[in-house]
């Protein structure tokens, strides 16, 4: 238990800082990060949604009977928990945020990546290799994710100062948090109940990356959009056959 909390840490710390590079990159480049994000987010569902179809869903089955319905339950638990959020702002002009609106925003998304910690733990207390195939898919997100945390709190009128650091508070660092506080209770439970965590990620994983990740990757047709997306399905699919 000790190996895998260390190594669910390690890449709890890493998203941050992939996190952190996001916001970063279009503070200092921004031209470049907002022609390149829709790559990272194409890449990053073909390898969530392929590694929790082909590994992540099927091991929660074997560990719980039950699982299909947690799986059920993550999947729409995370729809209605974003539905929730955008409520508060659906009726708004996009173009006249204002401070109010920025500071529900990365209050979701600070919600989110602390839930993203708690994938962490439950991942890789199952075992590495799913903790892996999970967190790589994760992982991969972060970077667009911090890009456009930082892009709300401009538009919602913050300055170029303010909207790093809370970026950086709020997409970045609860993941790691997350994760302290979940694994010391996730560590202690049952085969069964894992199964039904597992699965429950595993229906926050296929909701983040197919309804959250990939209706933004298609907003802009870019040129090798569908070339990169398949390549993350290859990787996840050579990842797991490589370990079958």
């Amino acid at each position: 238990m000790e190996n895998t909390f260390w190594i669910g840490f390690f890449w709890s710390l890493f998203a941050t800082i992939v996190t952190s590079a996001g916001i970063y990159t279009i503070r200092k480049f921004a031209d470049w990060g907002k022609n390149n994000t829709t790559y990272f987010i194409c890449f990053a569902v073909g390898v969530l949604i392929s590694s929790s179809f082909l590994h992540i869903i099927p091991k929660s089955f074997s560990m719980n009977p039950q699982a299909p319905k947690y799986l059920l339950g993550g999947f729409f638990g995370l729809y209605m928990f974003n539905r929730f959020l955008t409520a508060f702002v659906c009726e708004k002009d996009p173009e006249k945020l204002d401070y109010n609106i920025g500071l529900i925003t990365i209050l979701g998304i600070g919600l989110h990546s602390f839930i993203d910690g708690f994938i962490y733990s439950v991942s890789f207390t199952v075992s590495i290799f799913t903790g892996f195939l999970a967190t790589t898919g994760m992982v991969l997100h972060e970077f667009p994710e911090g890009i456009i945390t930082y892009l709300v709190l401009i538009k919602s009128g913050f300055s170029e100062r303010s909207s790093f650091l809370m970026s950086f508070l709020a997409a970045a660092l609860t993941t790691p948090l997350g994760m302290l506080v979940s694994y010391p209770l996730i560590s202690r439970i049952n085969q069964s109940k894992l199964g039904a965590l597992l699965a429950l990620s595993g229906g926050a994983l296929i909701y983040v990356g197919a309804t959250h990740l990939l209706p933004k990757a298609e907003e802009e047709h870019k040129k090798f959009s569908l070339i990169v997306l398949a390549t993350g399905i290859l990787v996840a699919i050579v990842i797991i056959l490589s370990k079958t």
